[in-house]
């Protein structure tokens, strides 16, 4: 079932990307410039599992929220994550040729090109939540908004990419990896959940309960792509490994150990599980979910 929904959900956000990203100038655009335009749509229309929008759908679902609302908050979300990677692919950053088995994008275009590409698919973001065709009432598009904002920012995702940085030239110890990696990582998973039951409109205890859901699986996320780096090869992960210890970068499997690293996995996977139990069956597939973050290949 998961496996299903999972592609159910990747066809449904490639659609509304695909669309969200034609070349109709939109009211208060001027114009859509053409290589701009391409290099947004090879930065996010070149595959990926959908992780993050299938976990803005199936949180909402299990919470009743509005299925189409989920759906463009997942786009929204989608675009975000994408401009992080085209931003952390660049030369000055992790200066990577490959994603998803196809060329960066300044690689396939150029790096000016790319700049502006992560910027837009940025700002694309906040204007697909903000957009009335959202869905939602003005108050819950502004509290999306601004969840969005605090996990992409200079107290989330950016800063986090900035603290990785960091220890590049200092080894960090374990908490400190910790806190990146829940910044860096970490951030848009937990909004991923959050955002379920933000727009399902539910109380507070199942809002915190998905983030907390949300927290864990994004460390799971995280552990099991750091043991990847370690583990697997250039053409399966569709991007270059290894670039972990090529690049000296302490993560918590090169500080306790891969046996330590699976255990951790488990008991994170087992934690995530026994949250989602209040929800009965209705709750199985999200589970699968953190069983699948934890054991991808890929």
């Amino acid at each position: 079932m998961f496996q299903d929904r999972l592609q159910e959900a990747a066809s449904r956000v490639q659609a509304l990307l695909a669309d969200l990203l034609g070349a109709a100038v939109q009211d208060d655009e001027i114009a859509r410039p053409e290589q701009l335009l391409s290099a947004m749509r090879h930065a996010v229309l070149n595959g990926g599992k959908r992780l993050r929008p299938f976990l803005v759908l199936e949180t909402a679902r299990l919470l009743g929220g509005n299925e189409e609302a989920a759906l463009r908050v997942g786009a929204a979300l989608e675009c975000l994550h994408c401009y992080s990677l085209v931003h952390d692919d660049l030369p000055a950053m992790d200066d990577d040729d490959l994603r998803r088995g196809q060329p960066t994008v300044h690689v396939a275009f150029d790096e000016a090109t790319a700049i502006l590409a992560g910027d837009s698919l940025l700002t694309l973001a906040f204007d697909i939540i903000a957009d009335p065709r959202c869905g939602l009432n003005d108050g819950a598009r502004a509290d999306l908004v601004l969840a969005l904002a605090r996990a992409a920012g200079l107290g989330g995702m950016a800063g986090g990419q900035m603290l990785d940085l960091a220890a590049e030239r200092q080894a960090p110890d374990e908490q400190a990896i910790v806190t990146l990696q829940a910044m860096k990582t970490g951030a848009l998973l937990r909004f991923a959940c959050e955002a379920g039951a933000m727009i399902a409109g539910t109380d507070q205890q199942d809002r915190q309960r998905l983030r907390r859901f949300g927290e864990l699986v994004g460390r799971a996320f995280q552990l099991a792509d750091d043991l990847l780096d370690i583990t697997a090869d250039a053409a399966t992960m569709g991007k270059a490994t290894g670039k972990d210890a090529g690049r000296n970068k302490a993560t918590l499997v090169s500080l306790k150990g891969q046996d330590w690293a699976e255990a951790e996995l488990d008991r994170l996977v087992a934690e995530a599980v026994a949250l989602l139990e209040p929800y009965g069956e209705k709750a199985t597939v999200l589970m699968e979910a953190a069983h699948f973050i934890a054991q991808r290949k890929s």
